[in-house]
């Protein structure tokens, strides 16, 4: 696809009587920050950039450290398809964050998988990856009350949500977003919306979008959209299964037609690579504190540190080769949830993926039987073992790995321990409703 111009960019917000643009970027966490430039502002800011107070954005700056300079990526221009009429529109551009000398401001996410993509590249290496996100539709934000009671795929009249789904992608295809797949999920009123894959820096910018469009559309309908990843307990939990390649030029660097699995050598290099430093991107691709509370046995949630074809409780799936389907070899890695900054999650898993490659790790064979019916002692044969059990025991994971150091950069992994681990702090201290029903009355 050809790369907007200035001239490009102008001409559009001409035509479309753009008034306003929403320059938007990512603080450390994962949320949405952005400010709005009228149209008049928009040449200089394409030149320039936009300087902002960035002190109070979580992991960016400190008070005495705070200006700092949006640049808007062209690329990335849309108009805003619920925000614009007849009379004027709005559009929306991501930005690159730039401290006052013009350097690149380390503490800015999309700069991290910015810098990993160009090592893959230096590698010979273009990274794709697919994300599957799956939310759920509530009545409000106070109480997860499902609005119907359907299943897997089910369609109506159990599937309430479907008018909301369907305008969901509307608005994605508006803004240039393509969608693969919708249906209802496994629990009550959870759903999925899958994104046809991209080059990661674009999808990680179509990820963010995405959210907000869900919660958006959910919120003109008069509901709440929410990729809290287990807000309910009993019932499974929403992920993000990404599914991932790497191509050099136009060719998939994973399919080998005469290699196990229809794996290459590469392929199998980064599937071990992923599996091997799995514990120490965890806290990065499942990052809160309820994450964890999807990543038990029994919900559909990998826990088990191994690899299968047609094995769902396996950590990573490789789907089955078809013929003539070169470009579609891809391995598939199931931890992640809907929750995390996917612009470090990216970069965490081809950094880890990226050192299987440079390091020649060797793929284990993969786990057929079904994990979660094994015996700790036949797991412990299998030499399988497991992700973290919470986010205290994942921090401490992340904090000694010098992949993720490396990887995400020594302002942003500094940042991100400390700010995990106070959230570990203010939540152990909480008294639980699940304490007061069951010590209250017998202690």
């Amino acid at each position: 696809m050809a790369k907007k111009t200035k001239a490009d960019v102008l001409k559009i917000v001409k035509e479309r009587k753009v008034k306003f643009i929403r320059l938007w970027f990512t603080d450390v966490l994962g949320f949405l920050k952005g400010f709005a430039i009228t149209s008049d502002e928009l040449e200089n800011a394409l030149d320039e950039g936009m300087g902002f107070d960035g002190s109070s954005i979580e992991g960016f700056a400190r008070i005495e450290e705070s200006d700092m300079i949006a640049r808007p990526d062209m690329d990335t221009f849309a108009i805003l398809p619920w925000r614009s009429g007849d009379e004027y529109s709005v559009a929306r551009m991501f930005c690159d964050i730039y401290e006052p000398s013009g350097k690149p401001f380390e503490g800015d996410p999309r700069y991290v998988l910015k810098r990993m993509l160009a090592k893959a590249k230096a590698m010979g290496f273009t990274y794709n990856v697919g994300p599957e996100l799956e939310f759920f539709y509530f009545k409000d934000s106070q109480v997860p009350q499902p609005l119907d009671n359907g299943g897997y795929f089910d369609l109506v009249p159990l599937d309430v949500a479907q008018d909301l789904r369907r305008d969901t992608i509307f608005i994605l295809q508006q803004l240039g977003i393509q969608v693969e797949y919708s249906h209802h999920e496994v629990a009550a009123s959870q759903h999925e919306i899958d994104l046809r894959y991209k080059d990661a820096l674009t999808m990680a910018d179509n990820v963010m979008t995405y959210r907000l469009v869900v919660k958006e559309i959910a919120r003109k309908h008069g509901v709440y959209a929410t990729f809290m990843p287990k807000p309910i307990f009993g019932i499974n939990g929403s992920g993000m299964h990404v599914h991932q390649s790497l191509f050099k030029g136009d060719k998939n660097a994973f399919f080998d037609a005469k290699g196990k699995y229809n794996l290459s050598e590469t392929g199998q290099a980064y599937t071990a690579g992923l599996l091997k430093h799995a514990p120490e991107i965890t806290s990065i691709t499942s990052q809160w504190v309820n994450s964890y509370k999807r990543l038990v046995p029994g919900y559909e949630a990998p826990i088990y540190i191994c690899w299968a074809q047609m094995n769902r409780s396996a950590l990573v799936r490789v789907p089955m080769y078809k013929p003539g389907k070169e470009k579609a070899t891809r391995i598939e890695y199931r931890s992640p949830d809907p929750a995390c900054n996917p612009y470090l999650a990216f970069s965490a898993m081809l950094a880890a993926g990226l050192e299987g490659i440079e390091k020649k790790y060797k793929l284990a064979p993969p786990a057929n039987d079904n994990i979660y019916h094994m015996s700790d002692e036949k797991k412990l044969k299998a030499g399988i073992k497991s992700l973290p059990e919470d986010l205290f025991e994942a921090i401490k994971i992340t904090g000694s790995s010098k992949l993720i150091k490396e990887s995400l950069g020594e302002k942003v992994f500094e940042y991100f321990i400390r700010n995990k681990k106070m959230e570990w702090d203010e939540y152990k201290a909480q008294v639980t409703q699940y304490e007061i029903n069951k010590y209250l009355p017998i202690l």
